[in-house]
């Protein structure tokens, strides 16, 4: 199964895909991914670059574990624990890095807090597996 992005004639390019078009089939719902290590301590504590990073590297082994990559990425949401813009511009940039070119339709939110002590970043997204 493909996943095909589009942007839009109308609307403002930012050079970004606005949305996924996926055929019928399976669709999966990631939830939380967190960037935690094997032992479930946070990695990076504090830094919403790292964690960024390390949160994708997790999704794709997550997705690697249900039959799909982050090709098959039709809408990610990166939370983000800050009140400031240039921490969201930090790690949209990580993000869009991780992804090497290919970064799904997606939107980053600000938030309050996050579950665990130094959290920063937490990820979620729907695919579509294989």
């Amino acid at each position: 199964m493909t996943v095909t992005r589009f942007g839009s004639d109308s609307l403002f390019d930012g050079g970004f895909a606005y949305g996924s078009r996926v055929p019928a089939g399976r669709t999966l719902f990631t939830a939380g991914v967190s960037p935690l290590d094997a032992a479930g301590a946070i990695v990076s504590p504090d830094d919403p670059v790292a964690q960024a990073t390390h949160a994708v590297g997790l999704l794709t082994t997550l997705l690697a574990e249900q039959d799909s990559t982050p090709a098959d990425i039709a809408k990610l949401t990166v939370y983000v624990e800050t009140a400031d813009r240039g921490v969201i511009a930090d790690v949209w940039r990580a993000v869009e890095a991780a992804f090497d070119g290919s970064t799904p339709p997606a939107v980053i939110v600000a938030v309050t807090v996050l579950p665990y002590p130094g959290q920063r970043v937490e990820l979620d997204a729907v695919a579509v597996t294989r």
